[in-house]
């Protein structure tokens, strides 16, 4: 047996950034003091969604990975609490900007971190304008609870991103997101569609999946964003083992034998019986192998 306890939260930003870093901290430490050994907080915590414009001065909210202001203190707070703490950064490198996770273990050391591969742009979720695709690939880390594989928000929409990360021996999902209301149509929620396909992704891959969005109204130039929270953490069936509301302050815990869950996984054979010599056409934009 192999049994982790992990934790999904959510909470509201402002532009107070000491307050955000300190509400992170406080939910960090309130799901540790609950039995988690993996917590993950949010995208882009550290201030509000600044997407939702294009405004060239939030170029500045970046820093560079080495050096960087605040995450030595969610180093020190992962080795005070012994969890796995994966953060989510505006990373500054050379002459760009990547939208990034430092994955952070469970004695405090950096094991590495992750840019985000699939940018968005449309109305209110203006990514490319301050973000470059990643340029690292889709990764995984031996960590001190078990192997974890980790995307950012649009990443999971995309199949290929959760299948690459079981491949290479992931045993969690994980997905920080900022996701919520369309700007240019009031009409659309994409919540339950949002849930589906990332369950999908635990079920297609036998696997638990752990994703924490944020809450509240955040307001831009022109338009807003109303996130609606929703986190949740799904089993290895894809099935909903937790979920949190759409307005409120939460952690979420569920806890897994990881030995056991490799087991069913080696006995489904839905790695077994994969033709990777047929699926060229994924490797093309358009289906042409």
């Amino acid at each position: 047996m192999r049994n982790i306890t992990v934790a999904a939260t959510q909470m509201a930003c402002s532009w107070d950034i000491e307050a955000n870093l300190a509400n992170a901290e406080a939910l960090v430490r309130e799901a540790a003091g609950q039995g988690a050994n993996l917590v993950l907080l949010q995208e882009l915590f550290e201030t509000p969604y600044f997407c939702i414009d294009q405004i060239a001065r939030h170029n500045e909210l970046a820093h560079p990975l080495e050096g960087h202001p605040w995450l030595p203190r969610f180093q020190t707070l992962a080795r005070e609490l012994n969890v796995v703490l994966p953060v989510s950064f505006f990373e500054r490198a050379g002459q760009t900007q990547f939208n990034s996770i430092a994955i952070i273990d469970a004695d405090g050391s950096l094991l590495g971190h992750y840019r985000k591969m699939h940018i968005p742009d449309g109305p209110g979720y203006t990514e490319k304008f301050y973000f470059s695709p990643g340029d690292l690939g889709f990764k995984v880390w031996d960590t001190q609870v078990g192997r974890i594989g980790v995307g950012i928000c649009w990443d999971q929409w995309f199949p290929e991103c959760a299948r690459s990360m079981a491949l290479m021996g992931a045993e969690l999902l994980l997905y920080p997101t900022a996701i919520g209301s369309e700007p240019h149509d009031a009409g659309i929620d994409s919540r339950r569609h949002w849930q589906n396909t990332q369950r999908g992704h635990a079920a297609a891959n036998v696997m638990p999946l752990i994703a924490s969005n944020r809450i509240g109204t955040e307001r831009g130039e022109d338009s807003q964003i109303t996130f609606y929270g929703s986190s949740f953490i799904a089993g290895p069936d894809g099935e909903l083992v937790a979920e949190a509301s759409r307005d409120e302050r939460q952690i979420l815990l569920a806890s897994f034998d990881l030995d056991a869950i490799a087991a069913k996984r080696r006995s489904w054979g839905v790695f077994r019986d994969r033709r990777p010599e047929y699926y060229g056409a994924l490797a093309t934009l358009d289906g042409r192998a």
